[in-house]
């Protein structure tokens, strides 16, 4: 895969840093996630092909080990609030002067820098201060988030992914790595660059909810069927509304124009009526094989069994039967070849990966005896 033979040490978090973990493993990476000890709980719902090793950092041999394991890798991947690894004596500037190869990687809400940077938050937190977040919305409602996906994920896990190999194509010439300081706030403000750098061409000249690409048009929005699921209906281009008007049997000459802002209300109330006519099975037989830019609005429960989707096998199952998206994108010579055995649990791997890391079976049972790492006696190969 392109990534194999890069060893990552990921720090245990939540979601951004897991996910960001998760797309290097995914595509060949050797991905070991540093849990805690003591009865840790796993909550790393994407440690698809990760290994886990469980290190008591409270303790300074476990500090001095997780310097081993970090020195001796490509990367490190942390997801502390600003100062944490610092204090652990871990930061980048002690461990890139060890390795100068390596490639730190920092994930935060709000960034090594500013007045925010040792703030807590969550996505919703990193939206709003990106600017965003005032723009998502129906007209005349407050702001809304989409899920937890534009800043945790997008501006904050892929971003720092696609920082992470950036970074390891630039040392292939320079030879030396570099810090990587991803901030959610940022990523996803970069993320919207489109709404920022387009409204110049006055497509985001009205409030909230009352543009083109918003929810404001008719001809780009959501419609609930007879049988109570929806269509989704994105016909801007003439000739793409021309061939939503067919299917919907509705006749241009005594419709409103389709620009006509203020005939928008009309043809919503016109459409909404034409779509609570038939079933989304009825709909989608209709606008299917056409350009009208009408799809199904499709349930995690459809979603793989949509013809598309399966004949591109999109959609993956692990050996628990768990379905989730498969890797994206897909590269013709190296494609992603997930992991489809089961999530490690907390320490399943730590004998495992000490060893590859050099360390003798009287240092690891030292260290086991003395409760700097822990191993899970059920699954891990002892």
């Amino acid at each position: 895969m392109a990534l194999a033979g890069v060893r990552v040490i990921e720090l245990a978090g939540l979601a951004p840093a897991p996910f960001c973990g998760m797309i290097l493993a995914d595509f060949g990476a050797k991905v070991i996630r540093v849990d805690r000890t003591k009865f840790a709980t796993a909550v790393d719902t994407q440690a698809r092909g990760k290994q886990s090793v469980a290190i008591n950092l409270k303790s300074t041999e476990g500090v001095a080990l997780l310097r081993k394991l970090c020195v001796q890798s490509d990367v490190v991947l942390e997801p502390y609030r600003k100062g944490v690894m610092e204090k652990l004596g871990l930061g980048p500037k002690e461990l890139l002067k060890e390795n100068p190869c390596l490639i730190y990687a920092r994930l935060t809400g709000y960034g090594q820098s500013g007045p925010y940077a040792t703030a807590a938050g969550h996505d919703i937190n990193y939206l709003a201060i990106s600017g965003l977040l005032s723009r998502l919305g129906r007209s005349g409602e407050k702001p809304y988030a989409p899920l937890n996906l534009l800043a945790d994920f997008a501006g904050g896990g892929l971003t720092c992914a696609l920082g992470i190999v950036l970074a390891l194509l630039e040392r292939t010439r320079s030879g030396k790595g570099q810090v990587i300081d991803t901030s959610m706030v940022e990523g996803a403000a970069y993320v919207g660059s489109f709404i920022w750098k387009s409204r110049r061409i006055g497509l985001w000249d009205h409030p909230k909810g009352e543009n083109m690409l918003d929810s404001g048009a008719p001809f780009y929005d959501t419609y609930q069927t007879s049988d109570g699921k929806y269509m989704a209906v994105g016909a801007i281009e003439p000739q793409f509304y021309r061939q939503l008007l067919k299917g919907l049997e509705l006749d241009d000459k005594e419709l409103p124009e389709q620009m006509s802002v203020s005939d928008w209300p009309e043809l919503r109330r016109i459409f909404t009526k034409c779509f609570a006519s038939k079933t989304q099975e009825d709909w989608s037989r209709i606008f299917d094989g056409t350009d009208a830019c009408v799809t199904p609005v499709l349930s995690f429960e459809q979603v793989s069994s949509h013809p598309h989707n399966q004949e591109r096998a999109s959609f993956i199952k692990d050996s628990s039967g768990e379905e989730s998206p498969r890797p994206a994108p897909v590269l013709s010579r190296t494609p992603a070849e997930p992991c489809l055995a089961s999530d490690p649990v907390i320490g399943e791997h730590t004998v495992e990966v000490l060893e590859e890391y050099g360390f003798t079976s009287a240092e690891i049972n030292q260290m086991l005896a003395a409760g700097v790492v822990e191993c899970n006696a059920v699954k891990a190969k002892l």
